[in-house]
């Protein structure tokens, strides 16, 4: 037999108003009223109706999450804080939230798609995660489609992305253009000035941002960049691995490389050791991100650390209206620089 919400409210002990209410979270109930409510909810395996319910209120239950990889510990990390934040008082059904991870795998078509179909769930929350796409009309759209999500009530919040004027997104920015630079300056304070830089896709916001401050250290010492010294590929160890044989073939007198992640950095290291060359007494490594496996690789890699998962967890807390935004809508966050051994004082030959 089909429990009804009259069912619950027999067994709670309250009118099916205050249950609706204690469902819909739309309405202050008593703390221990909701807990009787919920607790019934419980015994009787009462099941709301999700799209009626979502109907009749601005929102669903639902809350988006979207990354570029998943199997990408930079979007792990966040996508995970972000999840652990979602649930608890709030929502229907039990004051839980559901969260789906929509991994979009790079496209630009997928994230659209993505954020139309949370658009019609009517979400009360998404959460963007990682750099952006450089391209016009592919941010118009971005930017058209978040601007209808927020006017219909639902929370979005940028989290590690650039961001969105006059969208209504909330913006959690990473501060990349800071830590390239200091990585950057690190080495050139040791002795460096011959240094490769691994960048990734050049169409996403964190690769510029990135590159754009390994630039600014360069030119703040005096340091003229060779065209040569400069590889674009995919945030991945192969990328690292191929791109740093491709440096050394360009100029075999590098002392230092600098890649765009920690994941392009293990491939980088790889790829020295494989060339006969020693890390750092041949050619420095550094990387960006400070992710789990940093500490562990042999040397420790030198890297900026970013809070992923703290930046995660007050995304997931400002989506859900439990941290007030940051004022403006922004706030950005800075990056850690780590110094460890994969990163010395070049020879002198």
């Amino acid at each position: 037999m089909t429990v009804t919400l009259a069912d619950v409210a027999a067994r709670a002990q309250v009118s099916p108003a205050t249950v609706s209410r204690v469902l819909n979270g739309n309405y202050p109930v008593a703390a221990s009223t909701r807990e009787r409510v919920l607790k019934a909810v419980d015994e009787l395996d009462y099941v709301l109706n999700g799209p009626a319910s979502a109907l009749a209120a601005a929102t669903s239950d639902l809350v988006g999450i979207l990354v570029n990889d998943i199997a990408d510990p930079f979007f792990g990390i966040m996508a995970s804080a972000i999840q652990a934040e979602i649930g608890g008082p709030g929502g229907r059904a039990g004051g839980e939230r559901l969260a789906v991870v929509c991994n979009t795998g790079g496209s630009p078509e997928r994230e659209l798609t993505y954020l139309t179909l949370l658009q019609r769930q009517r979400a009360a929350a998404v959460v963007l995660t990682g750099g952006a796409i450089e391209d016009a009309a592919h941010q118009a759209a971005m930017d058209a489609k978040v601007r209808k999500l927020a006017d219909a009530g639902t929370r979005v919040v940028l989290c590690g992305r650039p961001p969105a004027p006059e969208t209504g997104a909330i913006a959690l920015t990473f501060d990349n253009r800071g830590g390239g630079q200091e990585l950057t300056e690190h080495l050139i304070g040791l002795g460096h000035r011959r240094l490769g830089y691994i960048a990734g896709p050049e169409e996403r916001t964190t690769t510029r941002h990135r590159l754009e401050g390994h630039r600014a250290a360069l030119a703040a010492h005096g340091i003229e960049e060779d065209p040569r010294w400069t590889v674009h590929g995919r945030y991945d160890r192969r990328s690292g691995y191929e791109a740093t044989l491709e440096l050394l073939r360009r100029d075999p007198s590098l002392t230092a490389v600098v890649a765009a992640n920690d994941s392009v950095a293990l491939g980088a290291c790889a790829a020295l050791r494989d060339s006969g060359l020693r890390i750092p007494e041949d050619v420095s490594v550094a990387g960006f991100d400070d992710l789990p496996f940093s500490i562990d690789a042999v040397p420790a890699l030198t890297t900026v650390r970013l809070p992923l998962a703290e930046a995660g967890a007050r995304a997931g807390r400002i989506a859900m209206g439990r941290e007030e935004a940051p004022p403006g809508g922004i706030a950005s966050v800075r990056g850690e620089l780590m110094v460890r051994g994969s990163s010395g004082v070049p020879r002198v030959s």
